[in-house]
Formats: structure tokens, C-alpha cells, sequence
């Protein structure tokens, strides 16, 4: 159980689906509310794919670019804490190249935004494919695997869950309130990234 929790708890603070709540009204605020479910069941099914994709193939990325473990949990920290750091300073969108009225122009070209730019880059980002490959590759155990997968698949519900409601969450707590949350989810981040950088450390120390 608190493997889980840990896992559900990274990965939910990490994607930080409430940051991309003002995106998705942005986007949406012309459609009906039931092409908006379908957006957020799209954009939820987008990224749970990428979220397998990235803890069952990432060890084979490794072995391909001839990556270690530790420059990977290394480089990810610095992604995730530059993602926290982008939180808390509310600086998401940015960090994530993200401007509405650029992506506002595209969309125009193409009717689907489900995969891009909700589910990719602005939900399953770099930091959470690293994530994954490093849980990949620490928690090798079947059962661990199974509970892993459990965490995949309960933080996609409640993307799903958060982006269908995403009008309903900005009535709610407004702007302040959602760039408060993000903030703390902020803080939360870093520590996540600095964690895995400070455990690549140790590990480089240890071996040598």
C-alpha cells in the first residue's frame, strides 16, 4: 500500500493535471460539453498509452543510448525540479512552451488536440517518462509491477475525472485558487526531483 501510494502520489504531482485545467477551458470553451468529455476521455487515454509506453520501453531506450540509471534519475531530477520550480514561480505554461494563443492558431489546422498538446507535452512531459523508466528499472518484482500499473491507471481516472471537470474546478476556486494549488503542487515536485537527483548521487558515490 504505500508503494502505491508513492507511486500515485509521484506521478499525479509530476503530470499536474489541475495546471492544465485553464488550458483545457481555453481550448474547449467553444465546444459542447459532451465534445468536451470525449477531449478529456482522449486526452486520459493519450496519456495512460504513454504512460505504459514509458515504464515498459524505457529500459530498451536505455540499453539503445547506452544510458546508466543514475545519469537518467540525474537528468529527470533536473526536469522535474525545473517543473516544480515552474509551479511555484507560475511559470507552467511556459516551461512547458505552452502559449494558447500559438496553440490556439494550430489547432485551427487540425481538429485534434487530445494527444497534443494536453496529454503531450502538457500532462506526460519528459519528468514523468523518466519517472516511469526509473521505477522500470528499480521495481522489478511482479507484484510491484502490477501495484505500478494499479497507480498508472487510477492517476489517468482522475486526469480524466479533473479535465471533465474543468469548468466546474475554475468556477470553483477561480485563477488565485488554481495557481495556489499549482504552487503547492510546486513545492511538492522539486522535492521529487531533488530526491531522485540526491539518490543518483548516492548510488555514484557508493559504487565508486
Amino acid at each position: 500500500m504505500e508503494l502505491f501510494i508513492m507511486i500515485f502520489a509521484a506521478l499525479f504531482s509530476v503530470m499536474n493535471p489541475f495546471g492544465t485545467v485553464p488550458v483545457f477551458v481555453s481550448l474547449t470553451q467553444e465546444h459542447s460539453g459532451l465534445e468536451r468529455n470525449k477531449i478529456a476521455f482522449w486526452a486520459s487515454l493519450n496519456v495512460l498509452i504513454i504512460l505504459l509506453i514509458s515504464f515498459f520501453a524505457g529500459k530498451y531506450i536505455l540499453v539503445f543510448f547506452g544510458i546508466t540509471l543514475n545519469s537518467l534519475k540525474i537528468a529527470g531530477g533536473l526536469i522535474i525540479a525545473s517543473s516544480g520550480f515552474a509551479l511555484l514561480t507560475g511559470g507552467f505554461r511556459k516551461h512547458k512552451g505552452m502559449k494558447v494563443e500559438k496553440v490556439k492558431k494550430d489547432i485551427e489546422t487540425r481538429s485534434e488536440i487530445s494527444l497534443t498538446p494536453l496529454a503531450m507535452p502538457m500532462i506526460a512531459g519528459p519528468g514523468t517518462m523518466s519517472l516511469l523508466i526509473t521505477y522500470n528499472q528499480e521495481f522489478t518484482e511482479l507484484n510491484k509491477v502490477f501495484i505500478i500499473l494499479a497507480a498508472i491507471l487510477l492517476s489517468t481516472i482522475f486526469i480524466y475525472l479533473i479535465l471533465k471537470s474543468s469548468f466546474y474546478i475554475v468556477r470553483i476556486l477561480g485563477a488565485s485558487g488554481i495557481n495556489a494549488l499549482s504552487r503547492i503542487i510546486g513545492f511538492i515536485v522539486i522535492t521529487i526531483g531533488v530526491e531522485f537527483i540526491l539518490s543518483a548521487i548516492a548510488n555514484v558515490f557508493s559504487i565508486s
